[in-house]
């Protein structure tokens, strides 16, 4: 009698990874060299970051199809999805330690170094040393210069954006549960309705960035408020980016016949990436525009 093993699938050398690397490295030096640069004519760092974009970009879709064209092909086994889903987990977990050191961040900022900066804690003489002027009170609305900034209102765009990512979980979780059920043509509805959302939240930041600069005065570089709101919402507006691009691959997928009630693990994998990132604004919302 004879065992049956499962197989476990090895690709063979790619290059996408080294691609990978490449497109990131590109832009973290693109960004860090436009920032410096900002306010100056040299521009070159504005495009060594739009080649890192396309390049990542670029990386995604070839990587994509690469996979894509494995699972299609029946190389993957229930080994290999275990192995997915394993990967999965850690990517998200990666990506919540990511957000905590950024969080970590602001509550640092704003529980300990601005009550010490005004003198909280007997440390009377370092306000008075470093900064006489300066007033304990969050947001800071007065930058190290001297210039005048104002803070986000949690009103307006911020709350249309909560709104408009909370919609989006729901109905890419109609999508889902209509695709376990082998409902095609709700799940792509339902599916481009989320695209539609995510594609919606990214302009109406795009519009509260440029109301911030033109109108507020918050600007990346106004004092650790301003740098910590940008960095933070800008950060997760990129996850918005990737994970609409994620959804967009998988609506392509679904129209083109992918996929199965029972076996469907990038579905679930979008989903899961999907969600953690509304959960990422509501925390976002929460700590940066309300309190």
């Amino acid at each position: 009698m004879t065992t049956k093993h499962e197989h476990y699938y090895v690709p063979s050398q790619s290059a996408w990874p080294i691609i990978g690397a490449m497109g990131l490295f590109l832009i973290a030096f693109g960004a860090g060299t436009y920032i410096s640069d900002m306010g100056t004519e040299a521009t070159v760092g504005k495009y060594i970051l739009i080649t890192g974009i396309a390049v990542i970009i670029f990386m995604v879709f070839g990587w994509f199809r690469t996979v894509i064209a494995e699972s299609m092909a029946g190389l993957y086994s229930q080994q290999m999805d275990r192995s997915f889903r394993q990967g999965m987990s850690w990517f998200i977990f990666s990506e919540v330690m990511f957000f905590a050191a950024f969080f970590g961040a602001l509550f640092y900022a704003r529980m300990v170094s601005v009550p010490w900066l005004g003198g909280a804690s007997n440390n009377a003489m370092t306000q008075v040393v470093l900064w006489p002027e300066f007033v304990a009170v969050w947001p800071l609305e007065t930058t190290p210069d001297g210039r005048l900034t104002q803070a986000m209102e949690w009103m307006g765009l911020p709350l249309y954006n909560t709104l408009i990512l909370l919609t989006s979980s729901i109905t890419l979780h109609f999508a889902h549960v209509n695709l376990e059920n082998d409902k095609r043509a709700p799940v792509k509805a339902w599916l481009a309705a989320t695209i539609i959302l995510g594609v919606i939240f990214l302009m109406l930041q795009v519009l509260e960035y440029t109301h911030a600069y033109q109108v507020m005065g918050l600007t990346l570089d106004a004092g650790v408020y301003g740098s910590t709101f940008f960095l933070l919402t800008g950060i997760h507006g990129m996850h918005v980016t990737l994970g609409t691009v994620f959804l967009f691959v998988l609506f392509v997928r679904i129209s083109k016949g992918h996929f199965s009630h029972d076996k469907h693990f990038a579905f679930q994998a979008g989903s899961w990436y999907w969600h953690f990132v509304d959960v990422v604004w509501l925390c976002l919302f929460i700590f940066v525009y309300v309190l």
